[in-house]
């Protein structure tokens, strides 16, 4: 009997034992097979700093990770000065980013120097692209293939001061609309004093800033004129009068009309935040900066003032997956870049940055196309230009050297024209001819 009960305890225990073992084995089992579909894959995101920008990028990289909990992203910032030689120094040794945010106008720069891969069409379709946003983005499509996307876009307006307005005997809520009016309220709301120095600027005027974007894409298009060839190859400003009226209008401001100067107040940002410019020429991201550095300011919107044609220019940053990347990071790269153009993401970037959602039907919706702020912009982007940079840096430098060449050097402004138009034709015949 006693044997028996033993057996059956060492039966009991036996069993008891081998549960407790199998038990063991399944969480093993379990925590390994945990391990192996948590394994998270990490991916580097580049943008230059830009604070407003930062933060908010911060927000969506946790939303991001919430929702994919497999993928982790690490964003990484530098001076917009050192962007393109971190990138020189990184990206080619595959040390760099794997999702990348760069300005359009660099675009084919870093194509040639193989910084970048096309976007997979399984992904991101070309019809789908070229139906859902802004033709503008096909500023960067190159050799048939789509390099890049972009969150949001940007275009020019004018931003006036409506207490200087109102000081001047001008009404706040009707800004100028034509060439005319805006040089004549420049010069109305334009002050010096008693030795003939400059206190308040009439209208900001920083070619480096967004000033040679005004002329280019803008007044040229405003007169009559034309940007590039439909083969992107050939500079037009010169087919008719209308490229040099442009360049002598701009330049009218501080060389004629006396109402503005060069490096006034530091820069044309500087100068209109703190209220010694009544008016500027500034984009649709300019929103951001003001709301937080500027928050008393008294400001309005208005499209850009026109003249035969009603145009203004346009600009974006944009995202791209480097050479790279490949594999697991690839195809998580491709899920963060998808997130980026979303609609909901393109809202947010419009409410907390101020630049307009790269997508057509999420830009014009009616709450969008009816604010005070964000309205005047998103009204023009239908007659907006985003020109095709060879070199934007480069081309924005001869612009620079061709006011150089009137304002400090006294040439005639038709030879800094002609100049200007002959050197930036050899840097598209350059890029060209190499291709």
């Amino acid at each position: 009997m006693k044997k028996s009960w033993f057996n059956a305890w060492l039966l009991l225990a036996i069993l008891f034992l081998a549960a407790c073992s199998e038990e063991d084995s399944d969480e093993g089992d379990s925590a390994e097979g945990e391990g192996t579909s948590d394994a998270v894959v990490e991916i580097d995101y580049w943008q230059y700093a830009f604070d407003s920008k930062v933060n908010l990028m911060d927000e969506l990289i946790a939303e991001f990770e919430e929702a994919n909990p497999d993928i982790k992203v690490n964003q990484t910032n530098f001076p917009y000065e050192q962007y393109n030689e971190k990138v020189a120094a990184q990206v080619p040794a595959g040390n760099g980013p794997n999702v990348i945010n760069l300005f359009y106008g660099w675009v084919p720069l870093y194509v040639d120097s193989g910084y970048l891969q096309p976007l997979p069409q399984d992904e991101f379709p070309h019809e789908e692209i070229e139906e859902e946003f802004f033709p503008m983005v096909e500023a960067t499509k190159l050799d048939d293939e789509y390099w890049t996307i972009p969150t949001a876009v940007r275009t020019l307006a004018l931003f006036y001061n409506k207490d200087l307005f109102e000081e001047a005997g001008l009404d706040p809520e009707q800004p100028p609309t034509n060439w005319d009016e805006l040089v004549d309220y420049s010069k109305q709301l334009t002050k010096r004093d008693a030795n003939d120095r400059l206190e308040q600027a009439g209208m900001a005027w920083e070619p480096s800033q967004q000033g040679h974007h005004w002329f280019r894409d803008a007044l040229i298009y405003q007169a009559g004129g034309e940007g590039l060839s439909e083969d992107r190859q050939t500079i037009k400003w010169d087919d008719s009068p209308a490229g040099f009226e442009a360049f002598q209008y701009w330049l009218d401001f501080p060389l004629t009309h006396k109402v503005a100067e060069r490096n006034f107040y530091t820069d044309d940002v500087t100068a209109f935040m703190t209220g010694h410019a009544a008016m500027n020429i500034d984009g649709s991201f300019r929103l951001g900066t003001l709301q937080n550095d500027a928050p008393d300011l008294n400001y309005g919107i208005a499209p850009l003032p026109s003249k035969n044609e009603e145009a203004t220019q346009s600009s974006f940053w944009t995202n791209g997956i480097t050479a790279t990347t490949e594999g697991a990071e690839l195809e998580a790269s491709v899920k963060f870049l998808k997130f980026l153009t979303s609609d909901e993401v393109m809202e947010r970037w419009l409410e907390e940055i101020g630049e307009l959602p790269a997508k057509q039907k999420v830009a014009q919706q009616d709450k969008y196309l009816q604010d005070e702020r964000y309205g005047a912009f998103i009204e023009q982007l239908p007659n907006a230009q985003a020109h095709f940079f060879i070199d934007e840096t480069r081309e924005r430098d001869l612009v620079i050297r061709a006011v150089d060449r009137v304002l400090l050097e006294g040439v005639d402004p038709k030879e800094a024209y002609d100049e200007l138009v002959e050197d930036t034709q050899a840097l598209f015949d350059e890029y060209w001819g190499n291709r």
